[in-house]
């Protein structure tokens, strides 16, 4: 049976490690848009040079571009036994594009649950470690108010899908919760 996943919660929650790690277990691919979106700006792509001001500032990469990416993205033959999605969709209206483009896209979502303050922290040191422009503290507390606002809804859409998962602790305790919660589903 395909596992259909995404992995939710706001930035700096550890979307993107733990993604890697449920992605080797399982044996699907880990899409993330984040990532496919940094790419293209570091490597000066047309849809990179859009991005990067956007991405600078805190806001979110229209929906428009970010479905053509993933609809294209899912259309390649290792996604067709499941994957789990990172970053995407960040909002109703990119979920319900999701939905009339794939068939059955997501049978199952994994909320991660961090403390505001503690994703403020996280980011900080991510940006200071990685040297990522687009963590500065202004763009951090925007970035949070537009996933509040945005995302947020996401968990009602998908409702009965959602699987909450507290995302405080260790790498190692958080990967553990969500695979008890991934079995149970």
């Amino acid at each position: 049976m395909a596992r259909r996943i995404l992995l939710l919660g706001p930035p700096g929650a550890g979307k993107g490690t733990q993604a890697t790690l449920i992605a080797s277990a399982l044996h699907v691919p880990h899409i993330s848009t984040g990532a496919m979106l940094r790419a293209a700006v570091a490597a000066g792509t047309r849809l990179g040079k859009q991005a990067e001001s956007v991405m600078a500032s805190g806001e979110l990469v229209s929906d428009e571009l970010v479905v053509a990416i993933v609809d294209e993205r899912l259309s390649q033959d290792d996604a067709r036994c499941g994957y789990l999605l990172d970053g995407f969709p960040r909002n109703v209206a990119q979920a319900e594009a999701l939905n009339d483009s794939v068939v059955d896209a997501i049978g199952t979502v994994v909320l991660l649950n961090v403390d505001t303050e503690e994703v403020i922290v996280r980011m900080m040191r991510r940006a200071e470690e990685e040297g990522r422009s687009d963590d500065n503290e202004e763009a951090i507390r925007r970035r949070l108010e537009v996933y509040s606002g945005e995302t947020t809804p996401l968990v009602t859409f998908y409702d009965s899908a959602v699987l909450e998962v507290d995302g405080m602790g260790s790498v190692e305790a958080i990967f553990s919760r969500i695979m008890i919660a991934l079995a149970k589903s």
